[in-house]
């Protein structure tokens, strides 16, 4: 497992099953980069501050990127 794959799996060890199941239904049916809006309802929905849901979702990103092929950090293809 990657460096951010590892960050990503101690990341949701901290997490309960239904804020993931949240923070994945957001971020495959809603958007894989979230306005500061859209961050906010997510992280109140799932009980999180907007630092650790923002932080989720860079994670989140950099996991999907890489498995998409993508370098890890977004650069001039928008997802």
């Amino acid at each position: 497992m990657s460096a951010s794959g590892n960050a990503m799996a101690m990341f949701e060890t901290r997490l309960a099953d239904d804020q993931i199941k949240v923070l994945e239904e957001n971020f495959t049916k809603v958007s894989k980069h979230p306005d500061e809006t859209t961050l906010m309802l997510i992280a109140a929905e799932c009980g999180l501050s907007e630092e650790e849901t923002a932080k989720w979702f860079r994670m989140r990103n950099a996991q999907w990127r890489k498995a998409e092929g993508l370098p890890a950090e977004l650069g001039s293809v928008k997802d």
